[in-house]
């Protein structure tokens, strides 16, 4: 069980606890009072799915009402802080991304290589997560970019709480980037809004190209697909014309890069993206700046 946000852990029948016996259960034993569920699974063959039903999910002893009700509580009070978090960066013209990816996707070398091309141009600052170390940190600090990391435990993911948080101690400079790198997981980060202006999830060609279909919602809640170390390509069965129809499957309206962090093909790509992403920024700032001047005058007035 996820102790941040309650996900599930499943129905696994091996127990990490010891009662004195084996809790490792042969085919076709009686699962006993504690498996008299109050709702239905869909079986195919050799398929149990638990992901149906209004809350998506599935937790042993949580009805989907309950689990419904939950869910709510926790994204409305962590979207509150989000809309916090996005109603500062505007005020900042700050482009926040939020980077997402299973862990060895590539996601810390290509914000080292990102902040070290970047630096000079623009103001570029990286908030780390991961559940224990500052190690991915280190590597963004000694690039001579400023980061924060945010250790989150026994959470899967970052939520807009500790973001908020996190700027309150990292010095962010106006008009600049602010790289929000989440856990490893293409779970629980997809449900999560930190107040950024777009998911960026990273995809290496050393994984499957059917991820986006394993993992549909965090392909539909980004607006970016990074497909990374593309210099492996020629020597691995990677097929990306199948992995980009499965990701516009999910989501058509994604917009996709192919790079490599390691040889620097295609980075200028994705330079390009944050450019045009930071106009927007931008914009949003102006527009915020013309929203405070009316509330004073408003407020004068009144």
């Amino acid at each position: 069980m996820c102790t941040v946000c309650g996900c599930g852990e499943g129905h696994a029948h091996t127990h990490d606890h010891d009662h004195g016996h084996d809790h490792t259960h042969p085919p076709g034993h009686d699962h006993g009072p504690f498996h008299d569920h109050d709702h239905e699974h869909e079986h195919e063959a050799g398929a149990l799915h638990y992901g149906k039903g209004p809350a998506g999910a599935h937790v042993p002893g949580l009805s989907q009402a309950r689990m419904v009700k939950i869910e709510q509580d926790i994204l409305g009070y962590n979207n509150r802080y989000a809309d916090q978090n996005r109603a500062a960066f505007a005020a900042k013209g700050l482009l926040a991304l939020n980077l997402v990816s299973s862990p060895g996707s590539g996601k810390t070398t290509l914000l080292c290589r990102t902040a070290t091309d970047l630096k000079e141009r623009l103001p570029v600052a990286v908030i780390e997560g991961d559940q224990q170390t500052s190690f991915d940190a280190d590597r963004i600090r000694a690039t001579g970019v400023p980061a924060l990391q945010v250790n989150t435990g026994k959470g899967c993911h970052l939520d807009a709480h500790m973001i908020g948080h996190a700027m309150e101690s990292l010095e962010l400079a106006d008009e600049g980037v602010l790289f929000i790198e989440n856990v490893g997981n293409l779970v629980c980060p997809a449900g999560f809004d930190l107040g950024e202006a777009a998911k960026v999830v990273i995809l290496s060609v050393t994984e499957g190209e059917d991820k986006p279909l394993k993992y549909p919602d965090m392909f539909a809640a980004a607006r970016l697909m990074i497909l990374n170390k593309v210099d492996l390509l020629p020597h691995l069965s990677f097929d990306v014309e199948h992995c980009v129809a499965f990701a516009r499957k999910v989501n058509p309206a994604i917009e996709l890069i192919k790079l490599s962090a390691t040889s620097g093909e295609g980075l200028e790509d994705w330079y390009s993206w944050i450019d045009a992403r930071r106009q927007d920024a931008l914009k949003s700032r102006v527009v915020a700046l013309e929203a405070q001047l009316a509330a004073a005058r408003k407020s004068l007035e009144g």
